[in-house]
This record gives C-alpha cells, structure tokens and sequence, in this order.
C-alpha cells in the first residue's frame, strides 16, 4: 500500500494512492494514520479494503507528511562507501548515530527555509525506515518484522552549523523544515529488497545524486537491529539510512534562496522543494 495524507497543513486527512496512480480517500474508514495503521494488525485491516471501492479525491491536494505519531528522527551519517570517499572519511566500523529533531519536520512539497545566518545548506537524499512495532535489543534476522514501510526522506544539513560551530552534529541536522518526508510510506511488503533501490537527487535540474542503496555500508535490517541495542524504537520512529556521493559539500557548491531540489527513490516517489529565506 502507499499510505497518504492529504490537504491543509494541520488538516491532513488519511488517504491511499491505488495502483492506478490515483489518490483515494481513506476517512471514512480511519481518522488518520498513526501507530494503529502502523502496526501489523493495522495494515492488515487496510489491505482487506478494496481500493477501487474508495473515494476519490479530486484535484491535486498538498500532500503532507504521510503518517503521524513520530517520537524521533534517527540519523545514520557516512552510510554509503562513495560518500565516505567524497567526504574523505574513512568508512565506519560501526553505524554513525545522530538525532534530527521532530520540529524539522516538514512536508515533500512545502518550502525549504534557510536559516538565519546559513552560509552552507546542503541536501541529502535518504531512504527513510518506519518502525511499525517496538524494537528492543532485536537480532538482525528479525529486524524486518519491526519495519512497517519505507518513504523518501531528505536530510536538509547546514554544515556551517553541523562541522563548524562546535559540538555535534545536531544543530546542522534540526533546523525548522529540515525533514520533509514523503510522499507516500509504502508498506514493506511492496519493498521486497531495500538494498536494491535507486536515489537520486537534483538542484535546479541539474543531477546532483544518482545512485543505489546497495552502496549502503549497513544495511536496513542491520541499522535497525544496531539501533535497538541503543534504544527503544516506537512505532512510528523514522531511521535515515544515509546518503550517497554527491552531496554540496563535496562538490563546494551549496543551496540559496530560490533553489529548486527535486529527489526521488524507485517505487517510493519524489519530493520537491523550494529554498525560502527564514523571516
């Protein structure tokens, strides 16, 4: 399933996207996606609905971020071996763990702000982990059980803030709408190898990303299984897995007001948005 929300920001409304490409309105069924349609028992209850049989929803809605009831943005840093060489890093023993702050958040097509005093705003296109039930000290066989669905996830990062002014990384990674996600969360059973997906990323249309997730370094299960050792992982919780090469930092080429980013991965969807300045 591709698992929507749709409408105003603050009035979203749950709705499904069919296999014909069309959006389809799932509130009279259920008030919103949450922990509950997150959870096995939950998604099983939508499966059984017949999308055909749904309404649909006229127009081109804003699509917001496609589910709710998120505790916390896992970051996982240098996760790609071309990326670690770009970055002139060497490639990590064990998973590099940060934190994004959930007021980040922020819709596939609502705008980028640039903070105040940004010199070096960055994109990053990632793939996106939901957990869909609690994970505590899981093995990585049964990683997957825990993994309700997949999104695109971008990983907005000044890096003037995150590299340059001390301490960790978290004041480059949390800025307001530093985390758009979506458009859809598509339920793992349609994501058969999520080491096999291709991400790409473009600025003003120029190809700044383009590559596959089979150059992660740690793979999903592995990243959350690792996670869970640390943790406790709540429905809902949203893991990035990382980034491949061809960020702006490596290429010293960086995002200004008025910048158009266009990001997408197989079978999950794309995002876009436009660089505003912060007021």
């Amino acid at each position: 399933m591709k698992l929507v929300r749709y409408g105003a920001k603050g009035r979203e409304k749950p709705g499904l996207i069919g296999s014909d490409g069309r959006l389809r309105d799932l509130s009279g069924h259920i008030a919103n996606i949450g922990w509950n349609e997150l959870a096995p028992s939950g998604q099983n209850r939508l499966s059984r609905l017949d999308p055909g049989g749904l309404p649909l929803v006229p127009g081109k809605p804003r699509l917001g971020v496609p589910y709710t009831g998120i505790s916390k943005i896992i970051g996982i840093g240098l996760n790609y071996r071309a990326h670690a060489d770009e970055a002139k890093m060497p490639l990590p023993t064990e998973p590099v763990v940060f934190m994004k702050a959930t007021s980040c958040i922020n819709g596939p097509f609502d705008p980028i702000i640039k903070p105040r005093d940004s010199t070096k705003l960055d994109w990053e296109v990632e793939l996106g982990i939901v957990i869909g039930r609690e994970a505590r000290y899981v093995d990585e066989g049964d990683a997957p059980k825990h993994v309700a669905g997949y999104c695109v996830f971008h990983d907005v990062s000044e890096r003037a803030f995150q590299l340059e002014r001390g301490g960790s990384w978290d004041k480059g990674k949390g800025c307001d709408t530093f985390g758009p996600i979506g458009p859809c969360l598509v339920t793992a059973d349609e994501i058969p190898d999520p080491q096999n997906l291709r991400l790409w990323l473009d600025v003003n249309g120029q190809r700044m990303q383009d590559s596959t997730t089979a150059d992660m370094i740690f793979g999903c299960a592995r990243i959350v299984s690792y996670l869970s050792q640390f943790m406790t992982l709540l429905p809902g919780d949203l893991i990035a897995t990382g980034t491949p090469q061809g960020v702006g930092m490596g290429r010293g080429v960086f995002l200004n007001v008025g910048d158009e980013v266009r990001l997408g991965i197989d079978g999950l969807g794309e995002q876009r948005q436009k660089v505003i300045a912060a007021r």
